[in-house]
């Protein structure tokens, strides 16, 4: 009788050279130092390059700035009488960093903006515009925004914006992101009024 011998033999996966990155913070706006009293412009409080990174506020009409209670903190960006086209603008440095990201929380009254759009540049003159997005009201029925609001109820006003797919922001001396009125709809659904207000806070640039 025929014997037939099996081998059975093993395979080793060895794996080597894995590099895991992490994302560091570039600029990052609490809004806790500035204070905003005016459309700024004013330095970033945290990150890489928070010296030379700078947010400001536009608007066509006359407008009031301040500084009311964030979501979990005691100070954000505001400002009220808006008009399409309005803005905040938030600039930095990305050398040596790629695939970019922006998060921030935004909420406004019941007759301040509800639609804006979030945009990128180069030159600070020509955008171009990554994605759209909604403002809710603080306030019923929402939570209202205060220093001591939860982690999880601020999180229902938060924004996160991969612009990882658009190379041109990598490695460059300077980038501009807008986050830009774009309707004439309030956060309550009516119509934007002169006395509404929208306000953002952490505004965070990573890479």
């Amino acid at each position: 009788m025929k014997t037939v011998k099996i081998i059975l033999t093993t395979s080793f996966l060895i794996l080597t050279g894995v590099c895991l990155s992490q994302a560091s913070i570039l600029a990052q706006w609490t809004f806790e130092t500035s204070q905003p009293a005016t459309s700024g412009p004013f330095a970033a409080e945290n990150g890489i390059f928070a010296g030379t990174s700078q947010a400001s506020g536009f608007h066509a009409n006359s407008t009031t700035y301040s500084s009311p209670t964030g979501a979990g903190s005691s100070e954000s960006f505001s400002s009220q009488n808006w008009a399409q086209g309005d803005y905040y603008q938030f600039t930095t440095s990305t050398l040596g960093y790629d695939d970019v990201t922006v998060s921030f929380e935004a909420a406004g009254s019941s007759t301040g903006p509800k639609n804006f759009q979030i945009a990128y540049s180069l030159d600070g003159s020509s955008f171009t515009v990554l994605d759209d997005y909604i403002v809710l009201v603080t306030g019923s029925p929402n939570p209202t925004w205060s220093a001591s609001m939860s982690a999880a109820n601020a999180a229902l006003f938060a924004f996160s914006f991969d612009f990882s797919t658009v190379s041109a922001l990598n490695n460059q001396d300077l980038v501009y992101f807008r986050l830009i009125d774009s309707g004439t709809t309030s956060a309550g659904g009516g119509t934007v009024a002169g006395t509404g207000i929208s306000r953002v806070d952490d505004f965070t640039i990573s890479a």
